[in-house]
């Protein structure tokens, strides 16, 4: 019986300690901090992986730097403008919007979130939006009054519809992004 009660509070003590060792913060490796921030970007604009790899490969083949290029591709999205247009509170929410048919880009309907907008695109609802009061009252109405939208875009409010004055840079892109640890991740 003691042989038996010393074994169990052995196994606890080095259950114990091996949980503590496991909570102890590791430093992480280039490869960790590369695929975090990978990850990081892709939940941002709410992708999966496949796209994600798409997007970065149209990237690695133009002529501007890969990194940049990438940015670039990701806030030419069609769910990601709509959402810098601040016509809704998210880009999931934009997402929706656009995959149920609600969006016209130069007056024809678009129903994939990943469409590219160019130069010169005008993007605004279909005359279906009007109908859905709530949605028009508690998004377009509420935001769009205070909304302050990018250099690259323009905003007609009264309309409800954006313009894409030029493509955006990097210097658009607010949020703290490291490009350069995507680029060397998928560069392997």
């Amino acid at each position: 019986m003691k042989n038996k009660i010393a074994r169990q509070n052995k196994d606890e003590n080095q259950s114990q300690s091996a949980a503590s060792q496991s909570k102890r913060s590791r430093k992480k490796t280039e490869y960790g901090r590369q695929l975090e921030e990978k990850q990081k970007v892709r939940n941002m604009y709410g992708m999966r992986e496949k796209q994600f790899m798409r997007f970065f490969a149209l990237a690695k083949r133009s002529s501007i730097g890969t990194g940049d290029m990438l940015l670039s591709l990701l806030e030419r999205r069609l769910d990601n403008v709509l959402y810098r247009l601040k016509f809704t509170t998210s880009r999931l929410q934009a997402r929706q919007i656009v995959v149920h048919g609600h969006v016209l880009v130069n007056g024809s309907k678009v129903s994939s979130p990943s469409y590219l907008v160019d130069v010169n695109d005008e993007i605004s609802f279909s005359p279906r939006v009007d109908k859905k009061t709530v949605f028009v009252e508690q998004v377009l109405e509420k935001r769009v009054k205070t909304a302050k939208v990018p250099d690259w875009l323009e905003l007609d409010r009264q309309g409800r519809k954006g313009r894409v004055l030029r493509a955006p840079v990097r210097t658009d892109i607010q949020a703290p992004v490291e490009e350069y640890l995507i680029v060397e991740l998928y560069s392997k």
